[in-house]
Parts: C-alpha cells; structure tokens; sequence
C-alpha cells in the first residue's frame, strides 16, 4: 500500500487538523520531493506488488490530472501496480470541474472520495469549506456521468447546526445518489484549530456528546436498513465495496507514506515524517530525510491490534491473536471481554470478538479497556 500526503488546501476548514499550507508557491518542489523520497524509500516495502494507492491529504485535486499521472508513473518505476489495485484521489467538489473529471478519467484515478461533509449551505459556511451545496451536488453527478462507480462520500454529523431532519436529508441524499461506500465522522474538536478558538471565545457551542450518539445511531439505522454494511465504526459500504486501500490499514498490512506528516509501517515499526513542508523538502534534497520512528514493543503491536480490529465487522480474530501473541494473550482478551458481553456491547462468535451495535458507541472505551498496560509479562 502506498499513501502520498498532498500538502496544500485552498483554505482552512474550521475543523481541520491535518498538515497543509493554503500556499501552492512550492507545489512543483514538493512535487519533486515526493517522488524523490518514494525512490531512496522505495526498498522499505518487501512487497513489490502495490495493491492500492491514496492520494490524501491535504486537498490531491488541487493537483492536476498530468501531476497526478506523473506521481503513478514514478509508482510504477518501483513496483508492479496489481491490475486490480486501486487508486483512490481525495476531491473536494469545487475542483471537480468537467473538465477535471474528464482528465481524471485519462489516467489510472478508479475511486474518488468525495468530501461533501454537508448537502446544505449555512452548515458548509460555518465549517469554511470551500465549495457550497450545488457545488456538491454536480461533483457527484459529474464523477458518476464520467463512468466511474466506485465512489465514496464523507459526511460530518453531531455539530451545533445539525439537526436530526437535516442529518437524515443527508444521508439520503447519498443513497439517493446510488453511492456505494460512505465514511461519516462526528465532529472533533481539535486544539489549536479554528474551531477550538471559536468555543473557547463563545462564538460557537461546544459539541454535544448526547447529539453525536443520538445522530450516529440514527447514521447506523439508516444506512443499514436500505443495504450497507457497517464494516468499520465509520464506514459503510454496499457489499463487495469496501475500501481496499483502509480496509488494509485495519488489517495491519504494511505500507509506505510519502510526503510531510505522512506515516508508515512495516509490522516491527512505525514512522512519520516532519509535518513542515519546508523542512520536508529540504530533507529530501539533502538525501537526510526528516523522519521519526518508533519500534513497536509486543504491548504495542497487539494494543494496536485491539484498536483496529475491534472497529471492523470482523473484530478480534482470537486464533490470529494465538498465533502471533501467544494463548496466554487470548486467554487475557477472552477474560476481559466477558464484562462487556454480559453487558451486551460485545459478542464472541467463532472465535471472533465483535462489537454490538450498542458497543459501537463506546468502541474506543472497550478498547481501552482491553489494551496492555503493564498487565502481562512479554
């Protein structure tokens, strides 16, 4: 799996904590470095065959369909693309013009996410996004009337300004629009962004822990009811439509990420490189790439292993965590499970610990609850 982390926006959204500049006066440099760290890291996947690509960030549709061919053909000079892999850009809808779409189409592009987050315009303005509600409507339409089906949406619930009503108008609006996987967050607030600013200085109400349960509840209903699978707590999908590329990540396949903040693993260790575009760039000119790790304890890797299978409908796979952990490991998760079973958040079903509709709501309490700290002796 490689990720490639495009560091630009057109503005900030409100919410938003991910690294990006709003300048693009070094867009042709970070270019350059991007494809100069994917061939000095080129060795750090053992697995040559590449089975999805993501181009996140950050906005990648800022890039134009020429750049983003370029940054494939650079893939392809270290790895076999599998025939089937898939290749997903982030899009937000204002950059997908007619005649975007229709250069996307020239190049390997076969999944697009499309970040509509609302389908109405005073939620759009009070998060700062960049395009307005017929923008989001006509991106959709136009990727669909381009021939491209496999297409995911994102949706924000549980802010101030999100009813029930419209919440629900939301969401169907995507099944209206037949589209097969949507991935929906609560609203976070993150430190230091705008939105922190703004609650901290009475501008805006702090989000209400009882409206994002309340909403994701009725999320999980809905898309239920009318054939999605909740395969993972923020993601639905009709069956066969998963995302590879994050389905992977859950799973704990290695990958490689390239660009400023980008992050990757290989099994044993995990490693980040400096969010700071400048510095970036500079690191990769100099051939002294700018990039943390950290080796992964046995604590930590099955820690990590709890937190992403547990979000998924496959949950925990006891005899995998035999198998690599050891039984005295398993036999601690199926004794600290139980609690949470007889209180009806969690269910063992062939050798699998899976989360109940009810414990998907405190997911990340469950979680917590199983994780190592200073319990066992490895």
């Amino acid at each position: 799996m490689l990720y490639f982390h495009i560091p630009f926006c057109k503005q900030a959204c409100h919410y938003c904590d991910f690294h990006f500049s709003t300048s693009l006066k070094y867009k042709d440099e970070m270019l350059v470095a991007l494809e100069n760290e994917l061939k000095v890291r080129a060795s750090y996947l053992e697995d040559k065959t590449v089975r999805s690509i993501y181009f996140g960030g950050g906005t990648p549709s800022l890039l134009s369909a020429s750049e983003i061919a370029r940054l494939i053909g650079q893939v392809e000079q270290h790895y076999e693309i599998a025939s089937d892999a898939e290749i997903t850009i982030e899009a937000n809808p204002d950059d997908l013009t007619k005649q975007k779409v229709a250069d996307l189409k020239g190049t390997e592009i076969n999944r697009f996410s499309i970040g509509i987050q609302s389908f109405f315009e005073e939620d759009l303005r009070w998060m700062n996004r960049a395009h307005d509600a017929q923008e989001a409507d006509a991106a959709i339409k136009r990727v669909q009337d381009a021939g491209f089906e496999n297409i995911t949406s994102d949706l924000i619930y549980g802010f101030p300004l999100l009813t029930d009503e419209k919440w629900l108008s939301n969401i169907q609006k995507l099944i209206d629009f037949q589209i097969p996987h949507i991935s929906s967050y609560a609203m976070t607030v993150e430190s230091k962004t705008a939105l922190d600013q703004f609650i901290k200085k009475g501008k805006t109400p702090a989000m209400d822990e009882l409206q994002s349960a309340d909403q994701f509840t009725l999320l999980m209903e809905k898309l239920i009811a009318n054939g999605f699978q909740h395969y993972e707590i923020s993601n639905f999908a009709k069956p066969g439509m998963y995302a590879k590329h994050n389905t992977n990540y859950w799973r704990g396949k290695h990958y490689l990420g390239i660009g400023p903040s980008a992050h990757s693993f290989n099994g044993t260790s995990r490693s980040w490189n400096v969010a700071n575009n400048a510095k970036y760039i500079a690191g990769v000119e100099e051939k002294s790439l700018n990039i943390e790790t950290e080796a992964l304890s046995t604590e930590d890797r099955i820690n990590e292993y709890i937190m992403t299978s547990l979000r998924t409908m496959w949950g925990i796979d006891l005899d995998k965590v035999q198998a690599e952990f050891g039984s005295h490991t398993k036999d601690y998760l199926e004794k600290e499970i139980q609690p949470f079973i007889e209180k009806g958040d969690a269910e063992k079903s062939n050798q699998h610990i899976i989360l109940t509709q009810q414990g998907k709501l405190v997911a990340d309490h469950v979680a917590s609850e199983l994780f190592l700290v200073d319990k066992m002796d490895f």
